[in-house]
């Protein structure tokens, strides 16, 4: 395969993730992702801290969640 090949590739699958991610965000109700807090998963707070931005632990609902 040439650069131009692999390159051409790699843009078009760029371009489909972006877009994937834009047609979400426009189907997904007021365009917000959910469980966006660290504190939410284990992988991401291994050490059971507060989230950075909303302040919730663990064992907490993120409060940037609507009910």
């Amino acid at each position: 395969m040439t650069f131009l090949t692999i390159f051409l590739i790699t843009i078009f699958m760029l371009a489909f993730v972006f877009a994937g991610i834009g047609v979400k965000i426009l189907l997904k109700k007021n365009g917000k992702f959910a469980g966006t807090c660290a504190s939410q998963s284990p992988f991401l707070n291994e050490e059971g801290k507060a989230c950075g931005i909303c302040g919730a632990t663990a064992e907490e609902k993120c409060k940037n969640e609507e009910a």
